[in-house]
């Protein structure tokens, strides 16, 4: 669980955990002890690196930890991992976030993804552009369905020519497809809608080819009409080199549900995890902003009162 990066007492993760454990008087023993009362073993000398920046956590198990351990120190959820730095490539050679063995990790075999995009369409999906910030605002009507979706992405070019962002929504509803699609930023191309897999498939144009390294912003509003069915949650898959995630869901005065809770779960087929209840606010609104995107799926989902 111990993973290395360049040594640095002075990155604000160490700095941050330092601090953290010094206030709450705790020894690495009795932490490391704490940590495996919950099921995520860490041994003292590796809690010991974290704090002097001789390596911190990158994988799934040391992250895993690493909430733990905020709540441990009586620290919100994020405050520490949101202050890791970038991950250290490792081994010879390390495979882009857009990569066919990613896609394959994350959805598995025979998701609605790949139904709805294609075999060929599902191996090129969005290769050669890494998203680094994800933006989604649900509205849902009185009757507890999706009226609207706003999504706003930057992307980055990972290699030239990449003139497009391919997204696949999935609706609640399959009567509610085709949807209307509105651009705001970029041009829209192609769109299919597939009531087999409940899916649109919308191509948002960038107006040019991309240079390695040039970032585009796309904004585009999904207009759900005649959807019959409540809405549960709301999900995005998240790649590795995100930087943010917000998820914003909007319920109407006359229909709100009765808990709202957040989860991440590591692939498609993966069962919910790290569920955490989220408060409406004065607005009647929930969101999720994770201190740290990692890989798989981040969702919201709520309960409705019968």
């Amino acid at each position: 669980m111990d993973d290395p990066v360049v040594s640095d007492p002075g990155t604000p993760f160490a700095r941050a955990l330092r601090a953290a454990v010094a206030r709450r008087g705790l020894p690495l023993q009795r932490l490391s002890s704490r940590l495996a009362e919950r099921g995520l073993p860490l041994s003292p000398a590796t809690l010991s690196h974290w704090q002097r920046g001789r390596s911190q956590p990158e994988r799934g198990d040391s992250l895993a930890a690493l909430t733990a351990l905020e709540s441990i120190l009586g620290l919100d959820e994020g405050e520490l991992s949101g202050l890791l730095g970038p991950q250290r490539p490792r081994g010879r050679s390390v495979t882009p976030p857009e990569s066919p063995a990613v896609l394959r990790r994350l959805y598995g075999t025979g998701s609605t993804q790949e139904a709805a995009l294609g075999g060929a369409a599902f191996r090129e999906f969005n290769t050669g552009l890494r998203a680094l910030t994800v933006r989604d605002t649900l509205v849902l009507d009185e009757s507890r369905c999706v009226r609207r979706v706003l999504v706003q992405q930057v992307v980055r070019a990972s290699r030239p020519g990449v003139d497009r962002l391919t997204v696949v929504h999935e609706v609640d509803d399959p009567r509610s497809l085709p949807v209307d699609v509105r651009v705001r930023c970029g041009r829209l191309g192609e769109v299919r809608c597939d009531p087999a897999v409940s899916c649109a498939v919308v191509e948002v144009l960038f107006g040019r080819p991309l240079r390695v390294s040039e970032t585009a912003i796309v904004e585009y509003e999904l207009a759900i009409d005649d959807c019959r069915t409540p809405s549960l949650f709301h999900e995005r898959s998240v790649r590795p080199g995100l930087r943010e995630l917000l998820l914003h869901v909007r319920f109407h005065p006359a229909a709100l549900p009765l808990r709202c809770h957040r989860y991440h779960r590591p692939a498609a087929d993966g069962p919910r995890g790290r569920l955490r209840r989220v408060e409406l606010d004065a607005s009647h609104t929930a969101h999720l902003l994770p201190g740290r995107c990692t890989v798989g799926f981040h969702g919201l989902a709520w309960q409705w009162p019968r």
